[in-house]
């Protein structure tokens, strides 16, 4: 669902009124928080999805590692999960399911998550993933829009995976192309996270459906705050833009740059590809955060030697002048 629509549902409820509710569905954060004791908070989050990979197992790991990542976004310990599944039983060999679930349970095997249980329904479209809970500290909650003017910003994936999936889809993408996606889509955003905490992080979220603009948009909106990015540096899978040029784009990224259009300033040399991929919707992208100016480097040499070796700093926060998102 584009980020337009569920803006639009969303307005009609009214905000909870609970003093230990820290985060719900008026908050935009990336889970929700509520608050047990003084030192203890549950967070929890849902997340499933159709295939995006054709392999059943690398499916299921896929959809553990983007379930996972909200949690992670928040700064916030995944405890346990319970798996979620659409899958068409009367039709389908139920040894695909079987390998989904396997993937799926030794992901969460890998991130220290138990799996207790789960729903499925007969359903002509395959999905999976799970509702994950999670703690934290009350007080250690890392929020999405707590940014300050002059904080460096962090991207700790390559974007793409919308385009080259979408490739996929139509028989386009190369062996090559396909293991590297696949590998980027099932990197568990774990080691990413506990860098930002140790460094400091004032706030961050995750890239998924609505892109980084997308995303980027949530920390900023409705504060004095700018989002200044270098379209240079933002890393990218290989051949992203020029499968954009075939015209393999994904129907959610039409959505995010129509919604984002109104929010975005663009400096006349960024080519329209470019500018379209920056709204590219991912499955299981990588970690948004920022950092002060002097915790950047640091952060940024402690996440590639964890093993994000394509995270980049890729603008930084200024006061807002007219867009609340500037790309140069």
């Amino acid at each position: 669902m584009g980020p337009g629509d569920l803006e639009d549902i969303l307005k009609e409820f009214p905000k909870a009124a609970d003093p230990y509710l820290l985060a719900g569905l008026d908050s935009n954060e990336d889970s929700g928080v509520y608050q047990l004791s003084p030192d203890l908070a549950l967070v929890q989050t849902i997340d499933f999805f159709t295939p995006v990979v054709d392999d059943p197992y690398d499916y299921g790991q896929i959809a553990v590692a983007n379930s996972l990542s909200d949690i992670y976004a928040m700064g916030a310990r995944p405890l346990i999960a319970l798996n979620v599944v659409g899958f068409p039983i009367a039709s389908m060999d139920r040894r695909i399911l079987a390998q989904i679930l396997k993937g799926g349970w030794e992901k969460a095997r890998e991130a220290e998550v138990l799996i207790i249980g789960g729903h499925s329904v007969k359903d002509p479209e395959i999905k999976y993933g799970l509702a994950v809970t999670a703690v934290a500290h009350p007080g250690k909650i890392v929020r999405n829009n707590t940014t300050n003017i002059g904080d460096q910003i962090i991207l700790t994936k390559p974007l793409g995976t919308g385009i080259l999936t979408t490739a996929l889809k139509n028989e386009m993408l190369p062996q090559p192309l396909l293991e590297l996606v696949t590998r980027s889509m099932k990197r568990l955003n774990r080691e990413a996270a506990e860098v930002m905490i140790r460094h400091g992080v004032t706030a961050c979220t995750d890239v998924t459906g609505f892109g980084l603009l997308g995303h980027l948009l949530e920390m900023v909106k409705g504060r004095d705050i700018a989002a200044n990015i270098s379209a240079d540096a933002v890393p990218f899978l290989p051949e992203v833009l020029k499968f954009i040029g075939k015209g393999q784009i994904p129907a959610g990224l039409k959505e995010n740059v129509s919604f984002l259009a109104p929010s975005v300033q663009f400096s006349q040399n960024i080519p329209e590809e470019m500018r379209k991929a920056l709204c590219d919707p991912q499955t299981s992208g990588g970690l948004l955060f920022t950092v002060s100016p002097e915790n950047a480097e640091n952060s940024l040499r402690d996440i590639q030697m964890a093993g994000d070796k394509q995270a980049t700093i890729i603008g930084r926060m200024t006061e807002k002048k007219d867009k609340p998102l500037v790309i140069t």
